[in-house]
């Protein structure tokens, strides 16, 4: 571990924490056995965090190992000593609140104020809400639905849960994974991105600190080509879980069909903003402004394409430049900071190729630069508006997944309602407008898992998250994600104790 010129402890004071490994399994920390190592860097000054052994096959096959011989204690539980369990977990979250959002901010670039008021107080309250989801597990009531014979369904744990989280929301994609999972009485095996491993493997840390049992949360921090792809093949484990990009989550797919697990796929997204003409212009410039720079703009939900009615267009276009300017781009630890770097230099080059390619076919109202000065070494971007693109073009289509919002005129509510689904996506969308008429049809018309009527980006851990069309099916959160992790068997009992003498006898006659 090294940190050249800069003060990292001081941003970060507990990562000695990290001395025996970044693997977690069976409740202890290891060492990887990839042979090869990897650097967290912090985004916002360039400054190596933790060089670490990744993780390899063997690594994965021990993780799952463990998930496979804690399950049957685990599920065996009762679902007020999983509650109790997660109750705790939450408790001490809350405990560490201020460790786990310094670590945040420093892996991500996420400024601190985002992850002390966003990030982990929502894990904190995933935690709670799946402690109390743990005891309602329901199957359906009992009923004699042929002849003398009940029925009922039962719901049941499927096993190992393999997961794969990507690097935007480290920590509340552990929770959003993590818990639902093993408040059902499931173990996992979750691997996040390599760039970004610090929160996941205190989050594991943290419950085992609560008392849930070694083995039923591991951790294994490796490549997607190597750790994920093994962990997504493996025999042992039940059902996989990813978030991250389309094209990747295919390949996910693929191969977790060879062994017919279960899949639950978040992936990629671009959601429409669809700007009505009675809209208030204000709330619309303030929401776009806000849902397309949260997270500097690496975040699946983030508004990036904005389709107004022609007669607000200009001012929302002048409008909302003038308001990005006002943004403060700055280190993520500064109380002052509005927002951070993107998570790494490739990433914030591969925005900035994406908005110069649009110089040649639209305008750039505002940003479209890296800043210089102190902030040159960090992957800082600037916040920029791109208006009068195509709807054909790469910036409307494709994931930019930086600070980056396209504009874009419509003249009927038709139109507007068509260019809003006109892409391969379908994660979540917003529509502004006064007319509740207006508000209900796009909230029936366009085809995304989240709509919402003037705001853009709040969720709550009660309600379900999780797309349309190419962005993936299942869902996070909420009860349909507690569900999503359980598999259904109808038992169906003989009230006669002849019913079967009888069955047999239509079957094959009097024998």
């Amino acid at each position: 571990m090294h940190n050249p010129g800069n003060a990292t402890p001081d941003r970060f004071p507990a990562q000695d924490r990290f001395a025996d490994g970044a693997q977690y399994i069976a409740g202890r920390l290891t060492k990887g056995t990839s042979r090869r190592t990897h650097t967290v860097v912090d985004p916002a000054t360039g400054a190596d965090v933790l060089t670490y052994d990744l993780a390899g096959p063997d690594d994965v096959d021990a993780a799952v190992a463990a998930a496979r011989e804690a399950f049957p204690g685990w599920a065996g539980a009762t679902p007020g000593e999983r509650s109790d369990a997660l109750h705790r977990f939450a408790a001490v979250l809350a405990e560490r609140a201020e460790e786990f959002a310094r670590a945040e901010s420093l892996q991500c670039g996420k400024p601190l104020k985002l992850t002390r008021e966003f990030d982990v107080p929502g894990t904190v309250d995933n935690a709670a809400f799946f402690a109390g989801a743990a005891r309602h597990l329901q199957g359906q009531s009992a009923g004699e639905y042929s002849g003398d014979h009940t029925s009922y369904v039962r719901r049941e744990p499927i096993g190992v849960v393999g997961s794969i989280a990507p690097w935007n929301y480290p920590l509340q994609m552990a929770a959003w994974k993590i818990l639902p999972a093993i408040a059902a009485g499931n173990t996992i095996v979750l691997k996040p991105a390599e760039i970004t491993p610090l929160t996941s493997l205190m989050f594991a840390q943290a419950a085992t600190e609560a008392g849930i049992p070694d083995g039923v949360i591991n951790i294994v921090s490796g490549t997607g080509r190597e750790a994920g792809e093994h962990l997504v093949a493996h025999p042992d484990v039940a059902m996989t879980s990813f978030t991250g990009s389309t094209a990747v989550g295919k390949r996910v797919a693929e191969v977790a069909t060879a062994t017919v697990k279960r899949l639950h796929l978040e992936l990629g997204g671009k959601a429409p903003f669809l700007v009505f003409d009675d809209a208030d212009l204000d709330a619309a410039v303030h929401g776009a402004v806000a849902g397309a720079l949260i997270n500097t703009g690496q975040d699946c939900t983030a508004a990036t394409r904005a389709y107004v009615q022609r007669p607000l267009y200009e001012a929302f276009v002048e409008r909302t430049a003038a308001l990005m300017d006002t943004v403060r781009v700055g280190d993520p630890f500064a109380p002052g900071t509005d927002l951070g770097p993107l998570v790494s230099h490739v990433q914030r080059d591969r925005v900035a190729a994406f908005v110069d390619r649009a110089r040649s076919y639209a305008r750039v109202v505002c940003g479209g630069e890296a800043p210089q000065g102190d902030l040159k070494e960090g992957a800082y971007y600037r916040p920029t508006l791109v208006a009068d693109a195509t709807q054909d073009s790469e910036v409307v289509q494709d994931e930019i997944f930086g600070p980056v919002l396209v504009v874009l005129p419509f003249d009927t509510d038709d139109e507007g309602i068509r260019l809003a689904n006109d892409t391969p996506y379908g994660l979540a969308a917003s529509a502004w407008s006064r007319d509740v008429y207006r508000a209900n049809r796009a909230t029936r018309e366009i085809k995304a898992g989240c709509v919402w009527i003037n705001d853009h980006i709040p969720i709550i851990s009660e309600m379900p998250h999780g797309g349309y069309k190419s962005s993936g099916f299942g869902k996070d959160m909420s009860a349909y994600s507690f569900e999503e992790y359980t598999q259904v068997k109808h038992v169906m009992f003989d009230n006669t104790a002849v019913a079967a003498k009888d069955w047999h006898r239509t079957v094959f006659g009097d024998r």
